[in-house]
């Protein structure tokens, strides 16, 4: 087992969330329900509940909106004394929810966000590392600005100086890419310095060209064992990866997915047991709460692929069930589910 008294650290933008309640289209609604979301700060949410340190590293402007969102981290528990303050505004995002054969939209305002505008320099990364172990990313962020990669790209580096684990969801969002870059031309250099990296089939052809084989995912069934050939494909090009995980998701329609995943470590491809989600409350978020549940599982049980993976499934599994972008389950209640008890009986 790590030291669970090493701190995690992500880095990434947390938005304004404004969605129309229930299953209202943005045409129908005249009210939004608001709170906080992102993917780096939903996998540190995710990891402060399972009782690991975790900071996050963002930029916000110096407004009421940004101290909100400050407190509402701070509630739980994530540290946020290396955030920086500067900019205009927060991002926001708009969310409508999708059922049955409708899926969900989401519309991004975050176009000169505080974060859009940071470079290089502003953030003493060696700093923040001190009493690290562990930093995460994702494809969101470099996917921003240039400034916003150029940034990312200095804290790998000062990871991969310092020996710091460096784990990476690939993350591809087309709607960000609008700054002149693609993310084919920016993610590898990055990828390049990440020791574990978590994509899916389309995150893997649009980020890093690496093409699944036998996969269409609009059958709503993923064959893992596809997977196989991508991974060796992403740690040939990428040698310092150990390890490829993939999340399954079949989608039969916006309120019943299956859900798995697969990692493979060089040697062996694990392979999850495969839930059904009949009743999704809330997916946004589903792929973030992987990764905070894997990166709980790979520092718990190093030894133990199998064991992390499963409870990084178990974890999103419950994830869906959850309205918002956080993931607020315990570890007890992920290892419930991973025993087999998917009751949903009062516990009283």
């Amino acid at each position: 087992m790590q030291n669970m008294n090493k701190k995690v650290v992500v880095f990434g933008e947390i938005m304004l969330r404004l969605a129309t309640p229930g299953y209202l289209r943005f045409s129908q609604t005249n009210s939004y329900h608001a709170s906080f979301g992102g993917g780096e700060a939903n996998v540190a949410v995710s990891l402060a509940n399972y009782g690991i340190p975790v900071d996050i590293i963002t930029r916000l402007p110096d407004n009421d909106l940004a101290k909100a969102c400050i407190m509402d981290l701070r509630r739980y528990g994530i540290g946020v004394e290396h955030i920086i303050t500067g900019g205009d505004r927060m991002g926001i995002y708009f969310l409508e929810t999708g059922a049955v054969s409708r899926g969900s939209k989401v519309v991004y305002d975050r176009a000169h966000s505080a974060i859009a505008e940071i470079q290089k320099g502003m953030i003493n990364w060696e700093q923040v590392f001190k009493g690290a172990d562990w930093f995460h990313w994702t494809g969101i962020t470099p996917a921003i600005s240039q400034g916003a990669a150029n940034v990312c790209l200095e804290a790998i580096t000062t990871a991969n100086d310092m020996g710091i684990t460096v784990s990476c969801d690939l993350n591809y969002r087309k709607n960000l890419w609008k700054y002149g870059k693609s993310a084919g031309e920016v993610m590898p250099e990055l990828v390049a310095g990440t020791d574990i990296v978590l994509g899916n089939e389309e995150d893997a052809a649009m980020v890093l060209g690496i093409h699944p084989e036998g996969v269409d995912i609009t059958k709503g069934h993923v064959e893992a064992t596809a997977y196989e050939s991508v991974s060796r494909q992403i740690m040939a090009a990428f040698p310092r990866c150990k390890k490829v995980i993939t999340t399954l998701r079949g989608s039969v329609n916006a309120n019943h997915n299956s859900w798995a995943g697969v990692l493979w470590d060089g040697d062996n491809l694990h392979l999850s047991k495969q839930y059904q989600i009949t009743h999704i409350v809330d997916r946004v978020g589903g792929g973030d709460s992987f990764m905070g549940g894997l990166i709980y599982g790979l520092r718990t049980w190093p030894e133990d692929m199998q064991k992390a993976l499963e409870f990084a499934v178990a974890a999103s599994c419950l994830k869906h069930t959850i309205y918002g972008d956080y993931n607020q389950v315990s570890v007890q209640e992920v290892e419930k589910l991973m025993g087999g008890d998917a009751s949903g009986r009062v516990a009283r």
